[in-house]
C-alpha cells in the first residue's frame, strides 16, 4: 500500500469513464480529491454519492461527469445544487444521466457491493413512485416468508475516494465521528484511495472505531484540510459561511466558471487552494 501525493494517486488510479464514489456524510467530504479530479480534467465519470452536495456541484459544473447515482442532491441547509440542476435540465456543460435512490437504497446497494452480492434488499421503496423513474428498482419474493421486497443493484465503484483523520505508515485508516456509508463504499470498490489529515506511527484507535485495514486500501495521500469546507472531527469545523456563499457563486454559469478558474484550475494543489481561500477571507 503506497503513500502517494494526491496528484499521483488520481493520475495512477482514476481513468476517464470510471465509476467513482466520493463518500462522507456531511463529515470528511473529500473536497481535495474532487478538486484534483477537476485539475486533471477527468471526463465521462459515473459519479456515485449519497447526498451529492458542493463537491459534486463543482465537479459536474466542471464537466467531469456523464452520469450520477445519488440520493438527495442539494446544498445542505441552503438550497439547490445549481450546477447539478443545470446539467440535468439544460445539459450544461454536458448532459447528465441520473439514477436516483433514497438514502436507504444507496446504503443497501453499497452494502451488497461490499459483500460481493448482486443486489441489496429493502422495504422502503414499496408503495412509492420512485421505481417509475428508476427502472433499476425491482422486486423479489422472499423464499421463506413469501413477502415481496424491493431490490437495488449492488454498487461496486471502480474507485472510491474517502477522507479520514489518520492513517499509519502501513496504510491502516482511522475514521472517527459521523460515518455515513464510508466503510461500505470503501469495501465495495475495486480501488480505494484515502486522503488523510495526518500520517502517524500509531493510530491509537479507540475500541469500535472504524479502521479500514491496509489490505483494502490502494493508496493513501496526506492532505491536511482535505475535507474543507466540510468538517473533520478533531481538526476543524464545518465552514457554514462557505456553503451559504456558494449558493450565489453556483447560480450563475459565468461566476461559477470564474471561481473554478481562480480557485481550482488556477491553483497547483489543495494547499494552494486553501491559501487562496484564506487570502480571500475564507478557509481556516
Amino acid at each position: 500500500m503506497p503513500i502517494l501525493t494526491l496528484q499521483q494517486a488520481v493520475c495512477q488510479h482514476v481513468r476517464d469513464g470510471d465509476s467513482v464514489a466520493l463518500e462522507g456524510f456531511t463529515h470528511l467530504i473529500p473536497f481535495a480529491a474532487g478538486h484534483e479530479l477537476i485539475r486533471q480534467r477527468r471526463r465521462g465519470l459515473h459519479l456515485i454519492r449519497m447526498t451529492p452536495d458542493l463537491v459534486y456541484d463543482q465537479m459536474i459544473g466542471a464537466g467531469c461527469a456523464g452520469r450520477l447515482t445519488f440520493s438527495w442532491g442539494g446544498n445542505p441547509g441552503v438550497g439547490s445544487a445549481h450546477r447539478v440542476r443545470d446539467a440535468i435540465e439544460n445539459g450544461w456543460p454536458a448532459p447528465l444521466e441520473i439514477n436516483e435512490h433514497s438514502h436507504a437504497g444507496m446504503a443497501a446497494a453499497y452494502t451488497a457491493g461490499a459483500a460481493r452480492l448482486p443486489f441489496g434488499l429493502l422495504r422502503g421503496y414499496l408503495g412509492t413512485d420512485l421505481a417509475r423513474v428508476n427502472p433499476s428498482i425491482r422486486t423479489v419474493t422472499c423464499p421463506y416468508s413469501g413477502e415481496r421486497l424491493a431490490t437495488v443493484p449492488a454498487l461496486n465503484p471502480d474507485v472510491t475516494i474517502l477522507h479520514a483523520q489518520k492513517a499509519d505508515r502501513a496504510g491502516n485508516v482511522l475514521i472517527t465521528g459521523i460515518l455515513g456509508a464510508q466503510k461500505e463504499a470503501g469495501l465495495a470498490a475495486r480501488k480505494l484511495l484515502v486522503t488523510v489529515e495526518e500520517i502517524v506511527e500509531d493510530l491509537a484507535a479507540p475500541m469500535n472505531a472504524v479502521v479500514l485495514p491496509h489490505w483494502v486500501v490502494t493508496a493513501v495521500a496526506c492532505v491536511p484540510g482535505g475535507a474543507w469546507p466540510s468538517y473533520a472531527r478533531g481538526y476543524y469545523p464545518r465552514d457554514n459561511a462557505f456553503y451559504i456563499a456558494w449558493d450565489e457563486v453556483a447560480r450563475d454559469r459565468g461566476r461559477f466558471a470564474s471561481w473554478l478558474d481562480r480557485y481550482v484550475l488556477g491553483t497547483a494543489d489543495f494547499a494552494d487552494f486553501l491559501a487562496a481561500q484564506r487570502a480571500a477571507g475564507g478557509a481556516p
